[in-house]
């Protein structure tokens, strides 16, 4: 180390943050879960990876480098395993000299005294390295024992509970039959359970009466829609080409593909084989002839054709190409391998050992598409995809793609993968520039993962294989990460996107590994790795948070307690629609333009295409499910924004969770929720019932359970007084709003009055909140 280092750190979590000086040191520290942390965060910067960057020859994330002479010192080393006082690292982190202290004073960096003296205990135990523990194959781990034998419903109990009982936390009771179907209905289809649904599990006092409502939801078409909304995130969905023109395109069907592969339960090596490297296996029903892929196959490749692509005259075709090729990679490493490859497109990356030569060799499995980088300028509907495409004809939709949608006999195209009949070069780009190329390279995938198969063809079914070789280290981890995620709030791993060195540990390892291991183990079966999950005792534990367990655990990193967070924007819509008995049920086809604010698309256009004007959709169309609502990159859906939805741009992996005045607003003001809450009180005024058990439905169909007294009769005097203070003009100004139709014999201040009753009901925190 030199005393000139000068050091930095990026945006990232220090691991460090939330350990107390005052922790006990472990009696035997981990490299991989102690100190990697630590010098990742304040030492790889410039004692890392990256060569370009690395300050006095010295690598401290590798043992030759970290044990060696030192360069500028021969007669010192950074590290003497078993004498910390001989190591150059403990003496220049303990030193009192600010000119030879590392960290540098300058680099407004600091180890805390918890991170000196693990560096010294780890030293006088040998200082023993140990490879990244994402990068080592995970290996099924026995189930721990636990004291509270009784709680386990499945496998992964005993590991919640072992590290809960490690702490001195117990677990929640299970949650109420009511608040625990919510949770599980919005979780398998993301819509409320019907009120049947609810009176049905009320009633069943079976021992296996929980099972049984998650096989039922796991047979509901709207579980894939439901599961789809995350891939789509990662697939970087939408329905608008992006960049300045911002043309319309038809990827729908794709779109329809996935929530029918979810459905019918595609294997998730599949699943992704077939999105990867769809064109390049073999079906009877071969588009071209037998031995070729067939068009459910080919239309799966859509998943690496949904990026932005231009149609603005005047680009340097090429430029745009490699940028084509740059996003397929980035979401390779990102969206299903959970590194930052992005990371190495310029330069060797800085924390993670990856080179940048490696990153072009895994470039070039996806450099080989047929395709340039402008086709078209904004146009007709033959602009709607871009080459390759193949189109789905209306036989298509009688036969092998009976799933799409299809419901005109427009012509219909979708863009998909196909390469090229000989293989383009692929060249390392000095310092990413797409003009700037240097060494050639052949496909490959990075050493430190898993060294690629060279029996394995080195396209991209090639990669697909190494993908689901047992012995990668990733795979199975990062899914099943991401489908914890879905279920409680947040990953094992809380960097779904990250799992390298400077993403965060995982709070469960030995559960991760488990979980991986136990899905490949079964053929990577999706809907039974959901079903383990909700079945859990974990998941079905109450979300009540008691103040000893908030000042415990206040980021609810050991599961005492049930997950409890909004819902995602989609399904805010979603939970109005279905309750207000709106909801178009349709599954799949195009995408639609429900009410919005006039002048947003209009104000960001470029003036040409058919999106350059927003023409709302009417009728049914009002009333789809929020995942089918139209998505023009440059102006995505203003609701759903404010909601946190992706707007597509790029790979999502997590979405943020906030909690804004914006928020509210919408939830009181979109024409969607004031005309559904307009709809559902028609339907109630129009039940033969007492004003109380008109409330008592409402609740039950938006909030999903039955309100106490208290709630009841606080509502019952909000609508008396309405009704007491709303004149028929001030009813019919509430009343207009939404275009579906006013029943004519409803006494309009009535139904004035129980619309607000039903909107104050969608305002509750509770009505959108999975708790």
């Amino acid at each position: 180390m030199t005393a000139g280092t000068v050091w930095f750190v990026q945006a990232c979590t220090n691991h460090s943050s939330n350990q107390t000086e005052e922790e006990k040191l472990p009696d035997m520290v981990s490299y991989n879960f102690d100190i990697r942390p630590i010098l990742s965060d304040k030492c790889s910067a410039c004692h890392g990876p990256d060569a370009n960057k690395r300050e006095a020859g010295l690598r401290l994330d590798v043992p030759e480098s970290a044990f060696k002479a030192l360069k500028e010192h021969p007669k010192a080393h950074a590290l003497v395993a078993g004498k910390p006082e001989l190591s150059e690292v403990f003496l220049r982190i303990t030193s009192q000299d600010t000119s030879t202290l590392m960290p540098p004073v300058n680099s407004g960096l600091k180890l805390s005294g918890r991170e000196i003296k693990l560096i010294e205990k780890w030293i006088r135990q040998g200082a023993p390295y140990e490879k990244h523990w994402a990068f080592v194959a995970p290996k099924k781990p026995a189930l721990p024992k636990v004291d509270q034998k009784d709680w386990p419903k499945n496998e992964i109990d005993y590991f919640i509970l072992q590290k809960q009982e490690q702490k001195g936390l117990k677990p929640n009771e299970e949650a109420d039959k009511e608040r625990l179907l919510k949770r599980l209905s919005l979780d398998l289809t993301g819509l409320p359970p019907s009120l049947a649904l609810m009176d049905q599990f009320m009633a069943d006092k079976s021992a296996n009466a929980y099972e049984k409502a998650v096989d039922l939801l796991l047979r509901n078409p709207a579980y894939g829609e439901k599961m789809a909304i995350h891939w789509l995130d990662i697939a970087r969905y939408a329905d608008s080409h992006g960049y300045q023109d911002d043309g319309y395109r038809t990827q729908w069907p794709w779109r329809d593909w996935v929530i029918h592969a979810f459905n019918k339960n595609m294997h998730y090596n599949d699943f992704v084989t077939w999105q990867l490297a769809g064109d390049f296996l073999s079906s009877p029903k071969g588009w071209s002839g037998p031995g070729k892929p067939d068009k459910e196959q080919l239309l799966a490749t859509g998943f690496n054709r949904n990026h932005k692509i231009t149609e603005e005259g005047g680009v340097i075709p090429e430029e745009y190409r490699i940028s084509y090729v740059t996003d397929r990679t980035d979401l390779f490493g990102k969206g299903l391998l959970g590194v930052t490859m992005e990371c190495a497109h310029c330069h060797d990356h800085k924390y993670d050992p990856f080179s940048q030569k490696e990153y072009y060799k895994l470039f070039a499995f996806f450099n080989n598409v047929k395709e340039v980088g402008i086709e078209s300028v904004i146009g007709g509907p033959d602009t709607y995809a871009k080459k390759p495409l193949m189109e789905i004809c209306d036989e298509d939709v009688k036969d092998i793609l009976s799933f799409v949608s299809k419901r005109d006999t427009n012509k219909l195209i979708v863009s998909v993968m196909t390469d090229l009949d000989t293989t383009r070069k692929t060249f390392i780009l000095k310092r990413g520039v797409y003009d700037a190329p240097g060494d050639e390279v052949q496909p490959g995938t990075p050493n430190a993962i898993l060294p690629f198969n060279e029996g394995y063809p080195k396209n991209r079914l090639g990669l697909t294989k190494w993908m689901f070789d047992k012995q990668n280290p990733l795979t199975a981890r990062v899914y099943v990460n991401q489908l914890w995620q879905e279920f409680f709030g947040k990953g094992i791993v809380k960097t779904p996107g990250d799992f390298g060195m400077q993403g965060e540990l995982p709070s469960h390892p030995e559960l991760l590994d488990w979980l991986a291991v136990d899905f490949m183990s079964h053929g990577w079966d999706i809907k039974r790795l959901v079903k383990q999950m909700v079945t859990s005792a974990t998941y079905r534990q109450s979300a009540v948070i008691s103040p000893e367990k908030l000042q415990a655990d206040p980021d609810n990193k050991y599961l005492a307690r049930g997950p409890r967070y909004r819902v995602d924007a989609e399904f805010v819509r979603d939970i109005v629609l279905s309750s207000s008995g709106l909801l178009n049920r349709t599954i799949g086809g195009p995408s639609v333009k429900p009410y919005q604010p006039p002048g947003l698309w209009e104000g960001a256009t470029s003036g040409r295409g058919l999106l350059s004007m927003y023409v709302q959709d009417h009728g049914a169309k009002l009333y789809r499910r929020g995942m089918y609502t139209l998505i023009k990159r440059t102006v995505p859906p203003p609701s759903m924004a404010i909601f946190d939805a992706s707007n597509r741009d790029l790979c999502e992996v997590r979405r943020l969770k906030t909690n804004t005045p914006l928020q509210a607003l919408i939830m009181l003001n979109d024409p969607t929720v004031l005309e559904a809450s307009r709809v559902l009180a028609a339907k109630l005024l129009q039940e033969n019932s007492a004003v109380s058990d008109k409330i008592d439905k409402a609740f039950r169909l938006i909030v999903s359970r039955k309100p106490n007294q208290k709630e009841t009769a606080v509502l019952t005097t909000y609508y008396e007084k309405e009704l007491k203070q709303l004149n028929k003009s001030r009813a019919e100004k509430a009343l207009a709003v939404g275009e579906y139709p006013i029943p004519a014999t409803v006494d309009k201040v009535q139904l004035a009055a129980m619309m607000r009753i039903v909107s104050t009901i969608y305002n509750l925190e509770e009505t959108i909140t999975k708790s």
